[in-house]
C-alpha cells in the first residue's frame, strides 16, 4: 500500500472513530484500536492516527511498524521530538507520555505482539530496522 493511500485510510478511520465514539473503528484485525494524537516535530500541528494497541495494566503498548517500510512512521518521529501525546479509547481521552522500549523489554513483548497480529512478523521481515515498540503511560 502506498503512503498516500495509507494516510487517506488512516484519516477516514480516525474520522469515523471520532464521530461514533469508537463504536465503529474500535476493532481491526481482531484487535483493539486507539487514536493517538501527537504534536508535529516540524510544524507543531496536532496529528491523529489510529493504532492497534495492547494493554499492560494502565499503560498502552503501540507498535511503530508502518507496514514494514524502511523508515519509521511520522507519528513515531513526532513522539521522539515531543513525547507528550493524547489517546482516545472509545469515548475516553487522556494524556500520555511515550517512551520507546529498550531492546530487552521489546523482545519480551514481541511474541505477544505477533500473537495479537501475525502481520507484525511479516512487517519485521520486510525491513532492516528494528520495529519500535512504545509504552504510553498516563500522565494524569
Amino acid at each position: 500500500m502506498h503512503d498516500r493511500t495509507a494516510r487517506t485510510l488512516s484519516a477516514i478511520h480516525t474520522a469515523v472513530y471520532r464521530l461514533t465514539g469508537g463504536r465503529i473503528g474500535r476493532r481491526l484485525v481482531d484487535n483493539d484500536m486507539l487514536l493517538l494524537t501527537t504534536r508535529g516535530r516540524k510544524t507543531g500541528a496536532l496529528h491523529t492516527v489510529p493504532l492497534l494497541y495492547l494493554k499492560d495494566e494502565n499503560d498502552l503498548i503501540v507498535i511503530a511498524s508502518w507496514g514494514g517500510r524502511p523508515y519509521h512512521p511520522h507519528w513515531y518521529a513526532n513522539l521522539e521530538a515531543h513525547p507528550q501525546a493524547a489517546v482516545q479509547v472509545l469515548r475516553r481521552r487522556w494524556n500520555v507520555i511515550a517512551a520507546p522500549m529498550e531492546e530487552d523489554e521489546r523482545q519480551q513483548w514481541w511474541p505477544s505482539i505477533v500473537a495479537a497480529h501475525r502481520g507484525y512478523a511479516a512487517y519485521q521481515a520486510r525491513t532492516d530496522r528494528p520495529i519500535p515498540v512504545l509504552r504510553l503511560r498516563p500522565t494524569e
